[in-house]
Formats: C-alpha cells, sequence, structure tokens
C-alpha cells in the first residue's frame, strides 16, 4: 500500500506532467508502489547516495489512453530501449557518494552476474540514483553515466530532517520538478536560518525522518527530458478518472 500523503503528490505531480507534457519528447509511467520503495531505500542509505537498477515489464505495456493523453506536441516513439512499458521493479546495484556511485561494485560485474547481466549490469533498462538533500539536477558525472543507459536515467532528490552531515545544498542552477501538495505554487527559494527550521512536513518516513521535499526527473542521454508519470499497480495514472479518460478535476 501506498502512503496516503504520497499518493496525493504524486496525484499533483500528474497534474504537472500533463500541463507540462509539450516540453518532453517521451513519457515512462513509473508505478507508485515501486516509488514509494525509492523513496525508503533512498532514506535507509544515508549519508550514502544510491544507485538503483530499474526493469520494465514487457508483458504491461501504457495504457493508450494514457499515453495520447500525457503526449506533446512532438513526440519520438523510438527514443530509448523499453519505451512505452511500464517499470516493473527496482534493485538497489550501488551506494557512495557522488563520485563513486555511478560505478558498479565487482560482485554486479564478475561471474556470478555475468551471464545474466552482462557489461554494467546491462540486464536493467533504466537507472535512478538519489540526491540526498539536494536538488534533483544531473551533474556532469550524472550526464556521463547516463551515456552507458539504454532506457533513461532518473534523480530522487530529497530534502528531509535531521539532515545530520547533510544540510540541505541549493546552490545548483537547472529546471526542477518538485511534487507538491493540490493548489500549491512553487515557493521562491529560503535560504535564511528561519526559514529552513519552518519547513512544511509532506511526511514521515519509516527510518523516523520528516520529508520536506521530494524532487524527481527523468532524462535521455542526448539531454532531452522525459516525462514521468505515476501509475498504480494496474497501470493507470494516480488521479484518473475512468469516465472522462483524464485527470480529476482540482477539488476546490
Amino acid at each position: 500500500m501506498v502512503e496516503d500523503w504520497l499518493e496525493a503528490l504524486m496525484t499533483s505531480y500528474n497534474r504537472d506532467s500533463y500541463e507540462q507534457r509539450s516540453g518532453y519528447m517521451a513519457q515512462i509511467h513509473l508505478p507508485g508502489p515501486v516509488f514509494q520503495s525509492l523513496v525508503w531505500w533512498a532514506l535507509q542509505a544515508l549519508p550514502d547516495e544510491i544507485l538503483v537498477g530499474i526493469d520494465i515489464d514487457p508483458n504491461q505495456p501504457h495504457k493508450p489512453q494514457v499515453d495520447a493523453y500525457f503526449s506533446g506536441d512532438e513526440v519520438h516513439g523510438n527514443l530509448f530501449q523499453g519505451q512505452g512499458y511500464t517499470i516493473s521493479e527496482a534493485h538497489i546495484v550501488n551506494r557512495g557518494d557522488s563520485y563513486s556511485v555511478h560505478h558498479l561494485p565487482e560482485d554486479w560485474t564478475d561471474d556470478m552476474f555475468s551471464s545474466q547481466r552482462g557489461s554494467r549490469a546491462g540486464r536493467f533498462t533504466h537507472w535512478l540514483h538519489t540526491h540526498p538533500n539536494a536538488p534533483a539536477i544531473p551533474s556532469g558525472p550524472d550526464a556521463d553515466a547516463a551515456q552507458e543507459t539504454t532506457g533513461i536515467d532518473m534523480i530522487l532528490g530529497l530534502r528531509f530532517s535531521p539532515e545530520g552531515p547533510l544540510p540541505w545544498f541549493d546552490d545548483v542552477e537547472g529546471t526542477r520538478r518538485s511534487m507538491k501538495a493540490e493548489g500549491e505554487k512553487n515557493a521562491p527559494r529560503k535560504r535564511s536560518f528561519f526559514a529552513r527550521h519552518r519547513l512544511p512536513v509532506l511526511g514521515k518516513a519509516p527510518s523516523g525522518h520528516s520529508i520536506h521535499e521530494i524532487q524527481l526527473i527523468g532524462f535521455h542521454k542526448s539531454g532531452h527530458g522525459v516525462n514521468v508519470v505515476f501509475v498504480d499497480e494496474n497501470g493507470w495514472p494516480y488521479g484518473w478518472d475512468m469516465d472522462t479518460e483524464g485527470l480529476q478535476p482540482v477539488q476546490k
């Protein structure tokens, strides 16, 4: 089961994905239960970042009406491997600092796994890594690692407390996709000491951390952004109205 507060955030994020659809050439459908696991794993691995290998389900293509709903005017139907198929599962592959996390540990590349996964654990179509207490914006090493990805790369940025040795790092330029509550606007950056201690709490993690902000982006090695749509176990987007075949209107 997905936490209610996280389901509400995914519903709101889907609305943003629809409103911003014209800026994307492709989309990817991420099940809520998989995403919830990614958030929990990220916090359990602190202070490290984690690298996650992600598989698609070849037996679960995107719902055609959902694909059409979230498609912009310029769509590239063959941008990456696994395009058009829903994500099925995720596996933690490595953990470490921002420089070492992109490298696969030896036990994922030795003879034990080589027959299954090949070079760079090639069994995985997509990759995701985390940015603890930092925005989900690609760094130089992130962009370099993406060149070896046949699918897409994703970055999960989390702002949380207690911070421990990882105070919020905000001095990064780039496009951000934050998950926000319904009706909430993207607020200007808050840098003051007092503002940092008045942050809203979106939810609580099993690790005991308070989650203040979640950011998620997807991108192809060409540099094009990939629109992320959160779906349930049956492939329908959170907030989907079966009667109108679109997202439900925002409750006033």
